[in-house]
């Protein structure tokens, strides 16, 4: 049989490894209960309203969608408060992150700036398109190095990405940085802001650069139906771009790639101001218990301003890590994130947050 040829870099490639499921858990360890507090999801599941819509729209499903989405991206427009022909809908903003990718690099040419211990799939990105990674270091308490990222840029420099709120530090850059960092790029350099956790940032008019939007050429936002609105299985997300920009992935993308489900969703969700709200009320709730009682534990702990906290527990994070699995508690441990001393968790519902902190204070006096 002939073996298939693919560029030699791609040989060598890390896949991104996924929290473990709750499924997993029970076979592995004979539970009946398991508590998941791994992959950033929303506590209080999904919203009614979004329940509802599926049901009702279930029937429709062997229909094609109508190509792009245009009844979400008007809601979401007006949602965040900028013009129609900004907004790109995506399978979840992966699809955005992809094509930003493709579409703005030149293989063999192009750079990426971003920092270490981040999220995976830039650098994934980068090495499938043939576009060389530029890692910034981070500082000891791994502050956002947005100064160092403005001077790794260069005229080949295609991207700059910043994570805000960071994953998985929690930590988030002030709006003003990242309006002097837009405004420092090289010409026709993206800066690409990565706000999958930003309705958790507080407040967040003092976080999120979308609120000036109109006054940067070369900004990128990315949001995310998966965290706040509860919709993770349903892969649903969004880029706020330049208008320009925002109609050449338009007319370059394949056709479909939101489903019909998907949409009606997301247009659901957006409509449920109660179960938003009452998501962000838990999610506040739950991560100021954390930051409260993780250190009386004798973990350090780093201020968050997402739906997680990470923190250093005082024994080794692996041990800690297995023997949470084994009593049916699931965090992350983020030794795939180059930070093998430190667990991720997130906020569940109040229950879940005491049996977590009881269930850890257990095992570190144990």
């Amino acid at each position: 049989m002939r073996e298939i040829s693919v560029r030699p870099e791609i040989l060598d490639f890390a896949p991104y490894v996924p929290g473990l499921t709750i499924e997993q858990i029970q076979r592995q360890y004979g539970l009946t209960t398991v508590i998941k507090l791994a992959s950033n999801e929303n506590p209080l599941g999904a919203s009614p309203l979004v329940q509802k819509a599926i049901e009702r729209n279930a029937a429709r499903a062997f229909r094609y969608p109508e190509n792009h989405s245009p009844m979400l991206v008007k809601a979401i427009a007006a949602n965040a408060g900028v013009p129609e022909d900004c907004v790109l809908v995506g399978n979840g903003s992966d699809e955005i992150i992809d094509m930003l990718f493709r579409m703005k690099g030149i293989p063999g040419k192009s750079n990426v700036v971003c920092y270490e211990h981040s999220f995976a799939m830039y650098r994934m990105c980068a090495k499938l398109c043939g576009l060389e990674y530029r890692e910034v270091p981070r500082g000891p308490e791994l502050e956002l190095p947005l100064d160092a990222m403005a001077e790794a840029a260069d005229e080949n420099t295609a991207m700059v990405i910043v994570t805000s709120p960071d994953n998985p530090s929690g930590l988030a850059a002030g709006v003003e940085d990242l309006s002097v960092l837009a405004g420092v790029l090289p010409k026709d350099c993206l800066l690409v802001v990565d706000e999958a956790y930003i309705e958790f940032a507080w407040p967040p008019e003092s976080y999120s650069p979308v609120q000036a939007f109109d006054k940067f050429e070369n900004l990128v936002c990315l949001r995310t139906f998966s965290k706040a609105y509860g919709l993770a299985g349903l892969r649903l997300g969004y880029g706020i771009l330049p208008p320009k920009l925002a109609a050449l992935l338009k007319n370059a993308r394949i056709p479909f790639t939101v489903n019909l489900l998907a949409e009606e969703a997301g247009l659901a969700a957006l409509e449920d101001e109660v179960f938003f709200n009452e998501t962000l009320s838990v999610v506040m709730r739950g991560r100021e218990l954390f930051l409260t009682e993780l250190p009386k534990l004798g973990c350090k702990v780093w201020p968050s301003q997402s739906n997680f906290v990470m923190f250093e527990p005082p024994k080794p994070a692996q041990s800690v890590f297995k023997a949470l699995l084994e009593k049916g508690i699931i965090v992350r441990p983020l030794a795939s994130f180059g930070l093998g001393s430190c667990i991720r968790v997130n906020v569940g519902t109040d229950a879940e947050n005491r049996i977590f902190l009881d269930t850890l204070r257990e095992i570190l006096n144990g």
